[in-house]
């Protein structure tokens, strides 16, 4: 009886102490799960980013040899049409790693940005719009990529607002045509 005490010390002590270790290490294997999540996060959201962007300039390329304003670089329907059917094909590859890693709000943008890619792609195959729909569908792009950084952003957990998007048209365009 004597020993009681001591033996319900070490028998307390032990237990705490694996509850401590047990918690401890849970916490750690759960941080190291979620910074994999935010890498692969990371990687997915830049990649799409890439293969979206990518298919737009295809199609901005392609609106440059039909003439509509604010591109360069023209590329004959002929030789883009089969390139931009390749990018659509990466991008909806890609799109499938969006879907399974994004929160709602990043998916949501996602899709608006390639939605207003394939606003651009119907004017390039359509070959038919006025310049200033050309123009609205660049601004209509440019500004769902920006909301789709700024939500990648906001989940991946980085903090400040994502920097500034650039004027489309260029504003010196505007000015030199005055």
């Amino acid at each position: 009886m004597d020993q009681l005490p001591a033996l319900l010390g070490v028998v307390v002590g032990s237990v705490g102490s694996y509850a401590a270790q047990s918690l401890t290490e849970r916490r750690k294997w759960k941080r190291q799960r979620e910074e994999r999540w935010d890498e692969k996060r990371f990687e997915i959201y830049g990649s799409y980013g890439n293969v979206l962007k990518a298919q737009l300039r295809i199609a901005q390329r392609i609106g440059a040899a039909l003439g509509y304003p604010d591109v360069a670089d023209p590329l004959p329907s002929a030789e883009g049409l089969p390139l931009l059917a390749e990018a659509e094909s990466r991008r909806t590859a890609e799109w499938e790693s969006v879907l399974l890693i994004g929160d709602a709000a990043t998916i949501a943008a996602a899709r608006r940005w390639h939605e207003m890619v394939w606003t651009i792609e119907l004017l390039v195959r359509e070959g038919c719009a006025a310049p200033q729909d050309w123009t609205l569908a660049l601004r209509r792009a440019s500004t769902a990529r920006d909301a789709f950084y700024e939500c990648a952003r906001r989940d991946l957990g980085i903090a400040g607002a994502p920097p500034p998007s650039g004027e489309w048209p260029r504003p010196w365009r505007a000015e030199l045509s005055s």
